[in-house]
């Protein structure tokens, strides 16, 4: 592992990603962004979404991501009805972690070929994941590129906007050292780090289709499980006043995404022992040839959102995403020490 790399660089770069170079892009788009302001614009690229001013003590938050190369696996399962539900998710949870209410959505599907019946179903998905986010289908677009992509394949990408009062907003500045991580547990892979799995897990041949007794079910069911929507639980959290921020695992894990929701010269300290993993990890880590905990840096190993609350008000935090249907873990603590630290 190069200096500065967070732990399961090496076996994502492997499969084709390459973590560093992507964080080098975001360094260089931001220069770009800068010359792109206008009055109103409050927060530079590299945060979970973009907030707008729009006066009144009011901001719009907005976010834009896609599904990756999930979308493989469901074109060769011939399954399209839950990756929208994983488009919406990914553009959603980031929007929430603004403390914003999902407003409304956008979607764009680019299709080597128009198949109506194949693209209801993916637009049934992205309909069903606004349902679960609490926002409206505004629009979308669907594309036909013939000639330009594979055969059968298609591409998805998603916008969505939230609002968010300024009193409201959850922000890294609200972060103290000692503040307690509660973790929401995921729902699995979610939509991330699929290309270490179709390199490794999926390279072996391995029958997609088979019951696998450590999962309970199918391969192929366990990697199409939707990601979660943590919307409603992420607004209660916010309207009892226990939520100061909020990281959104995707790409990059624990390494990446936790250092987002804390202010600059703060780190955190991750209790591994306080859950346990779903066994697709281990699965994905054994065909990868590394550890469960060299994967913090690339998947979210269980828990897809970490919310800062007071210590105090921990347990409390705990009860309520219980209630919204999400189960919460306090995962760790905000150090004064910059970095993530697993124990």
């Amino acid at each position: 592992m190069g200096e500065g790399e967070p732990p399961g660089s090496q076996a994502y770069r492997a499969a084709g990603v390459d973590l560093a170079a992507g964080a080098r892009a975001v360094e260089l788009i931001k220069r770009v962004a800068r010359g792109a302001a206008r009055p109103g614009a409050v927060n530079e690229v590299g945060g979970f979404s973009g907030l707008f001013d729009l006066g009144d003590g009011r901001y719009l938050s907005a976010a834009t991501d896609g599904v990756g190369t999930k979308l493989e696996v469901a074109r060769a399962a011939g399954r399209y009805d839950t990756v929208g539900i994983d488009l919406v998710a990914m553009s959603a949870n980031d929007v929430v972690c603004t403390g914003a209410e999902p407003l409304f959505f956008l979607d764009y599907l680019a299709v080597e070929r128009v198949v109506p019946e194949q693209v209801a179903l993916i637009v049934e998905g992205v309909a069903e994941g606004c349902r679960r986010a609490g926002c409206a289908l505004l629009g979308g677009e669907t594309a036909e590129h013939p000639g330009t992509m594979p055969e059968g394949s298609f591409d998805l990408a998603g916008f969505c906007v939230g609002i968010v009062a300024r009193d409201q907003l959850l922000s890294p500045d609200r972060v103290e050292p000692g503040d307690a991580l509660v973790g929401l547990r995921s729902s699995g892979l979610h939509a991330n780090g699929f290309s270490l799995v179709r390199r490794t897990l999926l390279a072996r041949g391995a029958d997609v289709s088979a019951f696998v007794p450590e999962l309970g079910r199918a391969l192929v069911d366990e990697l199409l499980e939707p990601t979660a929507i943590y919307v409603r639980t992420i607004l209660a959290l916010r309207d009892a006043g226990l939520a100061k921020s909020a990281a959104h695992i995707t790409g990059g894990g624990f390494h990446e995404n936790v250092p987002r929701a804390l202010p600059e010269g703060l780190g955190a300290e991750i209790d591994r022992a306080a859950w346990t993993p779903q066994p697709i990890f281990g699965m994905v880590a054994d065909a990868a040839g590394a550890s469960v905990g060299e994967l913090f840096g690339v998947l979210n190993l269980g828990i897809g959102m970490v919310v800062a609350v007071a210590p105090g008000d921990a347990s409390r935090a705990v009860e309520l995403t219980g209630s919204h249907g999400t189960e919460g873990v306090v995962v760790g603590r905000v150090s004064d020490r910059p970095g993530v630290r697993l124990s």
